[in-house]
C-alpha cells in the first residue's frame, strides 16, 4: 500500500518553522539581524587587530552558516478526539508561538491529509504548510469513515453527525491551546456545508467561518432518502481523484499523480453519506459570525450565482466574497495558491482586529 511521505508522530510537539529558526538562533547569539558593519564596529577597537579580525570572521561565518540551514517543515502530529464515544483523527501542524488556530474540514471524497497536506518533492502545495508559514496553528480533521477515522456502527455519515463532530473538535482545540480568539473554521466543498451547519447548530465554537467551493444552491431542496438503502462501500478511483484539476497548466502532472496516489492510499473506499436532506436546514440568516465566501472563478461546482445568493443572505455584517482568478474547485493546490492564502489570511487578520 502506498504511504504518505514525511514524519508523523502521535504526540504534541513544538517544531520550529524555517521562517523563525534563523531569527531565534541569531537572538541567542546576541547578533539578531544586525548589519555586518555594526557587528564589526561593536568589537572594542582597543583589542588587538588579530582578535578583532578573528571575531569578525567568526560572526560572519555564523551568519553564513545560519543562512545555509535547510528549510524546515512543521512536523505533522496526530491527535485523537473522542466525539460521543467515537475516535476522530485530528492532524496538526503549528508555527512556533502561534496565537490563533484554524480547523480545516475536507470535502466529499477525500480526507484531510491529501486535501490539506499534499506533499510533492520540489513543490509547495500543502495548505497546512502555507498557513503555518503565516504563523498559525493548523488542524485538519478526518470525518467519520475518512482517512484514519473509522466508520461508526451505523456505517453511514450524516450532515448533522459530521457538524456535531466538527463542533466537538473545535471545542477540543479551544481548550488545547492558549489562543487569543476562538479557532477559525474553514470548509471545502462538502466541508463548507458541514461547517456552516456546525456553526448554525453550535454558534459559539468558532471565531470565523470560511466557505470554499460551496456547492449548494441556497434555493435548492434535497429530498429524503429512499427507504431501505444500504451502504455501497464503492471503491474510489484514480479518475475521481484527478477530476477536480480542470484548468490546463494550473498544476503539474507530478502533483496530480501525487494527489491521486496519496488520496487512494488514505481513502480506498468511498464513504457512504445519507440524510443529505439535513442540509435543508442551512440558512444564511442564522450566520452571524464573520464569514468568507471564496470560490475559484472556473469552479463548475460553485457557480458565482450560487455564491451570490448565499452571500446576500448571510446575516453577519462582517462578510467577504472572493473570486480566485485562474482557480477551479482545487484552487489552493494550484497556481493561484499564493493569492488564495493571501486572501484567506487577510480575512483572518480582519477577524482578529475586530475581536480584540
Amino acid at each position: 500500500m502506498l504511504s504518505f511521505p514525511g514524519p508523523v508522530v502521535s504526540r504534541t510537539v513544538t517544531v520550529l518553522h524555517h521562517d523563525h529558526r534563523s531569527n531565534r538562533l541569531l537572538r541567542e547569539a546576541n547578533i539578531a539581524q544586525r548589519p555586518l558593519d555594526l557587528i564589526k564596529c561593536s568589537i572594542p577597537v582597543s583589542l588587538p587587530d588579530a582578535i578583532m579580525k578573528a571575531r569578525y570572521v567568526s560572526a560572519l561565518t555564523f551568519l553564513l552558516l545560519v543562512a545555509s540551514v535547510p528549510a524546515l517543515t512543521s512536523e505533522l502530529v496526530r491527535h485523537t478526539v473522542m466525539a460521543d464515544g467515537h475516535p476522530i483523527a485530528l492532524w496538526e501542524k503549528s508555527a512556533e508561538g502561534a496565537t490563533e488556530a484554524v480547523l480545516l474540514v475536507h470535502g466529499r471524497t477525500w480526507s484531510a491529509r491529501p486535501d490539506f497536506d499534499l506533499q510533492v518533492e520540489g513543490e509547495e502545495l500543502s495548505l497546512m504548510d502555507g498557513l503555518v508559514k503565516e504563523g498559525y496553528a493548523v488542524f485538519a480533521v478526518d470525518l467519520r469513515g475518512y482517512g484514519e477515522t473509522p466508520r461508526d456502527e451505523t456505517e453511514w455519515l450524516t450532515p448533522d453527525r459530521a457538524a456535531d463532530d466538527v463542533a466537538i473538535v473545535l471545542s477540543w482545540m479551544a481548550a488545547a491551546g492558549d489562543w487569543r480568539i476562538k479557532p477559525h473554521l474553514f470548509g471545502w466543498s462538502m466541508g463548507s456545508t458541514i461547517s456552516q451547519l456546525a456553526v448554525q447548530r453550535h454558534p459559539d465554537v468558532a471565531s470565523s467561518l470560511t466557505l470554499f467551493g460551496y456547492w449548494r444552491d441556497d434555493d435548492m431542496h434535497i429530498p429524503e432518502d429512499q427507504p431501505g438503502i444500504e451502504p455501497a462501500k464503492a471503491v474510489n478511483t484514480a479518475e475521481a481523484a484527478a477530476s477536480d484539476f480542470i484548468i490546463p497548466g494550473s498544476i503539474s502532472q507530478k502533483a496530480i499523480d501525487a494527489y491521486v496516489a496519496q488520496s487512494l492510499a488514505a481513502d480506498p473506499v468511498r464513504v457512504d453519506v445519507r440524510h443529505n436532506d439535513q442540509y435543508n436546514a442551512l440558512d444564511g440568516s442564522k450566520i452571524t459570525l464573520p464569514t468568507l465566501v471564496i470560490a475559484g472563478e472556473s469552479d463548475p461546482l460553485a457557480p458565482a450565482a450560487n455564491q451570490a445568493r448565499l452571500f446576500v443572505r448571510l446575516a453577519t455584517g462582517h462578510k467577504q466574497y472572493v473570486s480566485v482568478p485562474g482557480g477551479d474547485h482545487a484552487a489552493f493546490l494550484e497556481s493561484p495558491r499564493a493569492y488564495f492564502i493571501h486572501e484567506l489570511v487577510g480575512f483572518f487578520e480582519g477577524v482578529t482586529i475586530n475581536s480584540l
